[in-house]
């Protein structure tokens, strides 16, 4: 990839298009991730605090992932000569990240977890370059700063409902991501307020989640009688 203007990471607030804009919101999540990655690999973290730190991670890169698929790549595609080449990359790193990171889930007791999340963080932070340096500035020259706001409040509102955890079968572009991904979501979500792996827990989970269906059921049935 050629860079086509200055990276993000290299810009003010202001020459971003102001606090609230698309490309500040995502360098801020990035920021979070460098940082809590960094802190997954110290060497001086309490015992027990890998797993709730783990935790944040994965909910953090796949909220913010399905976001930008479902937002802002169909934009670039739009507005961007090379569009279609720079988010077909950027999408097949998310596969990688997402594939790795189940797997990683699917393991909890083998020997190789420790390699593997580091692996996986080396994905992420590539994506993240990619992005930072490649893919956001062209929505920097595209759009002014307005738009840049209304484009990071559509994002952010998709994040708030996206799914949390690794789904590889999930597809990486609309509508297919979103047909199969949201209704996912809830699920993940009860499942981040009760992370135990344990059966109980995972008994719970389903059981709440049953519930929540069956109300949704109802409240269908109800508006069409």
């Amino acid at each position: 990839m050629t860079a086509p203007a200055v990276s993000i990471s290299d810009q003010d607030a202001d020459a971003l298009g102001g606090d609230d804009s698309i490309l500040m919101r995502q360098r801020r999540d990035h920021a979070r991730l460098d940082a809590m990655m960094n802190r997954c690999l110290s060497e001086d973290l309490p015992p027990g605090e890998l797993d709730a730190l783990w935790l944040d991670v994965v909910q953090l890169v796949f909220s913010h992932a399905f976001a930008e698929e479902t937002v802002l790549w169909p934009l670039l595609r739009r507005v961007s000569p090379d569009g279609e080449e720079l988010t077909r990359q950027v999408e097949e790193e998310h596969q990688a990240i997402n594939e790795l990171i189940a797997r990683i889930e699917r393991s909890p007791g083998d020997p190789r977890r420790a390699e593997w999340i580091r692996e996986a963080f080396a994905l992420i932070r590539q994506d993240i370059r990619d992005e930072e340096d490649e893919l956001l500035p062209r929505l920097r020259t595209a759009f002014d700063d307005r738009k840049l706001r209304r484009i990071g409040a559509a994002w952010e509102a998709v994040r708030a409902t996206a799914p949390t955890r690794p789904h590889p079968g999930v597809p990486r572009r609309p509508p297919g991501n979103a047909l199969r991904g949201v209704p996912l979501s809830a699920f993940d979500r009860l499942r981040d307020l009760a992370p135990g792996s344990g059966p109980t827990a995972r008994r719970a989970s389903l059981a709440v989640t049953g519930a929540l269906v069956a109300a949704a059921v109802v409240r269908a049935a109800r508006r069409r009688g």
